[in-house]
């Protein structure tokens, strides 16, 4: 029997509505969720928010996709190496929900131009922070805090393995994660708090490198789960809170240091 378009749109929610219920998909289709980066984290993240119903995303990332990304990454195949990864994910969001009104841009984002970056775009509902640059990270903080946006911040998966060791934390509460310390000691300095994250507190494997070369493909191993991982749990904290199944929590807080 042959499905017709119009018969999969009506259907492709059928699931959804079982649990979030028409109110709930409505809520969700008239949010907005921002996606900084859409690498490992990142595209996971935003395939789940098209596929939960979702209304608008918008989705900003700096790189091509590479080979090495293929054993982690979603929009990662022989068939889309080189290309841009905000062109690929913005072509999945378009055949996995066509009404989904879809934002990308290759940009990458830095503490001069992230303001006038993120403000050309709608008000997101929601940031979902994939980076794993501590300045860029920081200063998406600043901007979430100054326009009263929520935001949730994926922490570091690398030379992590078991993801029953992930958990949702404010960024003072985390452990064993150098991204995390890393963050949680600027957060101090810069006086922002009510920072959410996800963040693995299992101690990191160590990593043969016997060359002694400090760089992202001798000594940051990923596992082809984690990071999907990651980004699913993510869309399903935002997806759950956007939909009314839980609270919505307050923004960042950010006061600048005295001078």
């Amino acid at each position: 029997m042959t499905t017709t378009n119009s018969g999969i749109q009506s259907e492709r929610f059928a699931r959804l509505r079982l649990l979030l219920r028409d109110e709930g998909l409505a809520r969700l289709q008239d949010s907005t969720v921002m996606v900084l980066g859409l690498g490992g984290v990142g595209s996971s993240c935003a395939a789940a928010l098209a596929r939960g119903g979702v209304g608008s995303l918008i989705l900003l990332d700096r790189d091509v996709v590479e080979p090495t990304n293929i054993n982690r990454q979603t929009i990662a195949f022989l068939s889309t190496v080189g290309r841009v990864k905000a062109d690929v994910m913005r072509e999945m969001v378009a055949d996995i929900n066509p009404e989904c009104r879809t934002f990308s841009e290759e940009v990458f984002l830095t503490r001069e131009n992230l303001a006038a970056t993120l403000d050309a775009y709608p008000t997101p509902d929601y940031v979902i922070d994939c980076i794993d640059t501590v300045t860029q990270k920081l200063a998406i903080v600043q901007w979430c805090a100054e326009r009263e946006v929520r935001l949730l911040s994926s922490m570091g998966a690398a030379n992590k393995l078991d993801p029953c060791q992930l958990a949702f934390a404010d960024i003072h509460q985390t452990r064993h994660c150098r991204l995390s310390t890393a963050i949680r000691r600027e957060c101090r300095r810069r006086g922002i708090s009510n920072l959410e994250v996800l963040f693995s507190h299992e101690l990191p494997h160590k990593v043969d490198n016997p060359s002694g070369e400090w760089s992202k493909s001798a000594t940051l191993g990923s596992m082809s789960y984690m990071p999907p991982i990651m980004g699913q749990m993510l869309a399903g904290l935002v997806i759950r809170r956007l939909s009314g199944l839980e609270a919505l929590p307050g923004p960042p807080l950010f006061t600048a240091p005295e001078p």
